[in-house]
């Protein structure tokens, strides 16, 4: 659920579906230029190198289609959300690690994996990005635009892990970004409800999180910035606080912003 007393983030139809399609086009220029000896590569993800990956990046990809095939949940209002999704994730990732491997294997070929999950996708995208539809899910019910939004999420996040593990650079759609990291955020702030401390991550959000003294006006005396691919990767547990700081792209100040790293990541 999310943070009480915090409305939740709305997110324009339009927008989810035309930031899913072209973080999904960057993702298929990327795999078609990928020469074949770089699958072998280590990943950020245990145990996993780019052939696994990438069969997972074509999982997530189908996963909304595979969805909305299935039969309506048996309810008439949502059980989860996106706050709910984002603290759910870490208990599937063994579940994940399973398909991942097992559609490596159905599916040696990761270009046309990848070509043929874009065209599922493509083909259900309209119906992916209604709020008044509610597709079965395995946390519960969940709206499909709210399902929608997670597959860029999990679309962003892993075209950067692919960026880090092959040195070959995916594009990020700047809406996708945008998108990911206010998920992120606002996954923090029902993780760690309060309003003592602040969250910035410009220019796309600012939220604020973790108990104690109420900030009420002026400079909030604790403050967390981070620019969006650092927060990207706390977030999703790829660089820890320390790494973080250390680079000086993320800055934290006041007795309360460090409480922030033990509520990191929010994401599987």
């Amino acid at each position: 659920m999310s943070a009480v007393g915090r409305k939740p983030r709305a997110y324009h139809a339009d927008r989810v579906r035309d930031a899913l399609l072209a973080q999904v086009e960057f993702v298929r220029l990327a795999v078609h230029e990928l020469p074949k000896e770089l699958l072998a590569r280590p990943t950020d993800l245990p145990g996993w190198d780019v052939r696994l990956l990438l069969a997972h990046i074509a999982q997530e990809m189908d996963a909304l289609p595979r969805l909305l095939a299935r039969p309506a949940p048996p309810v008439t209002r949502a059980e989860t959300d996106l706050d709910r999704w984002a603290a759910g994730t870490r208990g599937i990732a063994d579940a994940k690690d399973r398909d991942a491997r097992d559609a490596a294997e159905r599916q040696p070929d990761h270009r046309a994996a990848i070509d043929g999950a874009a065209e599922e996708l493509d083909a259900v995208v309209e119906t992916g990005i209604r709020d008044d539809l509610l597709i079965p899910h395995a946390f519960g019910a969940m709206r499909a635009l709210d399902y929608t939004v997670t597959r860029i999420v999990e679309l962003v996040v892993h075209s950067d892990d692919l960026t880090r593990a092959t040195g070959l650079p995916v594009r990020l759609d700047r809406g996708a970004l945008a998108i990911t990291v206010r998920v992120l955020a606002d996954a923090l702030a029902a993780k760690a409800p309060g309003a003592s401390t602040e969250l910035r991550v410009p220019p796309f959000v600012a939220v604020q999180c973790v108990a104690g003294p109420r900030h009420t006006r002026g400079t909030p005396p604790n403050v967390v910035e981070s620019d969006p691919l650092t927060w990207l990767r706390l977030a999703s547990g790829r660089i820890d606080w320390a790494a973080a700081t250390a680079t000086g792209r993320l800055r934290a100040s006041g007795e309360r912003a460090g409480a922030l790293a033990g509520e990191l990541p929010v994401l599987g």
